[in-house]
């Protein structure tokens, strides 16, 4: 009925949330290993101690975090922070943002004002962006945490918890609440000398929620959560105790990409072959991310295409008692540093126009090393960091289409003053969101395979011929 390639096995495989759906697959040999993880941007294996609250796990080769242990409790930080985000994202949504006076005429913007008059004036698909990033998916992803944290407090979480983590880790991206109090802040900045404007609680709702999901991130530990049960026992699957041991071959050794749980296998496993389904999260366990390569490059030739009329064509039209023009966004840029908003200029500058050359041009980087296959270990270091900067900034990319959403709400008076969408903004969209795909697609861990440098303990073990039958036999999967 469904095929898993095609769909996120996680709502519906074993341990999903539809238990009509649910069903048994063929399991390849595994052991699941314990105390190693996987780095996931360089992906080398290795032992992790148990580590206190406020300590970090980096990892030996690339030095980006592997685990870190908060200092409060796991369950009541976040869930103080969930409830409170998710009492001000309720007011949120019936409270204005601010109001628009121009010579006795008011209009007001709430957080869906923007969406519905980008809907009005023919741009549908940006205003489901919009809707997405500002509305929805702040509300889901609070949902989402909140029945986490309740499944993960009880004495046997529930199997539901599992791949609903698995999907708030997804989604948590694209809630983009602090980059839209920066497109509202950037709107602000325009609107003051054309009117009165009026802030209302809104606002002040809308900064609180963006502290307090900066907090409830900052206090939640997914690994723990994770960590909540023991692996469900099944049929060829054991446990390998890597403790005091040398670890297996590279090659016969994988992660779950979504929960983290390592596997070995009794022989070497290729990047893109199917191992079943995680025991622990139900995801389709592979060693590497499926059509990586061709995926990113697609997505980034694409985003290139598309970057050249988002800033060749008008993204907004600004007309004021009859007289206007429309304006691309390096006008709107000048338009700021003229009015002495350069922090803002300088940033609107960077995200809207820095940005995205940025992630093309890095990826591209990323994508030239690993097909050359040759690389120093210290480039990779560098480029892996990198590579966590353009994950990071991806998103910060949306300001200008808040902006506009925005303006094009409040800005509604007829002949007297009146902001309209224009075609660039559907371009400029299109490339951060092509580039934010392309970011998430990209396995980092390519790089250091095409490099050799995954595959030493395969390439030790072979040429020195030294097959431990002992270790190997360790291996062999359980009998039911």
């Amino acid at each position: 009925m469904f095929r898993k390639d095609r769909f996120h096995k996680g709502l519906w495989s074993q341990g999903g949330a539809c238990s009509m759906l649910r069903h048994d697959v063929d399991q390849p040999p595994l052991k699941v290993v314990a105390g190693v993880d996987e780095c996931d941007v360089c992906g080398l294996f290795q032992h992790v101690p148990h580590l206190r609250p406020g300590y970090v796990q980096t990892c030996a080769r690339c030095g980006g975090n592997m685990a870190r242990r908060r200092r409060t409790s796991e369950i009541v930080g976040p869930l103080v922070f969930c409830l409170s985000s998710l009492a001000l994202y309720i007011v949120l949504l019936v409270s204005p943002l601010m109001v628009l006076n121009i010579y006795g005429r008011e209009n007001m913007v709430s957080l869906m004002s923007g969406p519905m008059e980008m809907a009005r004036q023919g741009f549908g698909g940006i205003a489901i962006l919009v809707a997405l990033a500002s509305v929805f998916m702040p509300g889901i992803v609070l949902v989402c945490m909140a029945l986490i944290l309740y499944g993960a407090s009880r004495d046997e979480m529930p199997r539901w918890v599992r791949p609903l983590l698995t999907w708030y880790e997804r989604l948590r991206p694209w809630s983009m609440v602090e980059v839209y109090v920066i497109g509202l802040l950037v709107a602000y900045t325009k609107l003051v000398d054309l009117a009165l404007v009026i802030l209302q609680p809104g606002v002040y709702l809308l900064g609180g929620l963006m502290v307090m999901m900066a907090a409830m991130d900052s206090a939640f530990d997914a690994d723990m959560i994770w960590k909540h049960r023991s692996v469900r026992r099944r049929r060829g699957l054991g446990v390998y105790i890597a403790e005091g041991r040398r670890l297996p071959p590279e090659k016969h050794m994988l992660s779950c990409h979504a929960c983290g749980l390592v596997f070995v296998a009794r022989g070497p496993v290729d990047n893109e072959q199917d191992m079943g389904d995680c025991p622990r999260c139900g995801q389709i366990l592979r060693r590497r991310k499926r059509n990586s390569l061709q995926a990113t490059v697609c997505f980034l030739v694409a985003a290139f295409i598309f970057y050249i009329p988002a800033n060749l064509l008008p993204v907004m039209s600004f007309i004021k008692v009859g007289h206007g023009s429309p304006s691309t966004i390096i006008s709107g840029v000048i338009q700021l540093w003229e009015a002495g908003l350069y922090f803002l200029a300088f940033l609107v500058l960077f995200a809207s126009i820095t940005v995205p050359v940025l992630k093309v041009f890095l990826l591209a980087m990323m994508i030239g090393c690993e097909c050359r296959g040759k690389a120093s270990q210290k480039s990779l270091k560098r480029l892996t960091g990198l590579y966590k900067v353009v994950v990071f900034i991806g998103r910060w990319s949306m300001i200008d289409v808040f902006m506009i959403s925005i303006l094009a709400a409040v800005v509604r008076f007829g002949f007297m003053a009146s902001v309209t969408a224009e075609l660039g903004v559907v371009f400029f969209a299109l490339v951060v969101v092509l580039t934010i795909f392309a970011a998430d697609l990209y396995d980092p861990r390519r790089m250091w395979d095409a490099a050799g440098y995954n595959q030493q303990g395969l390439d030790v073990s072979v040429r020195n011929g030294e097959e431990d039958g002992t270790e190997l036999q360790d291996m062999e999967p359980e009998k039911a």
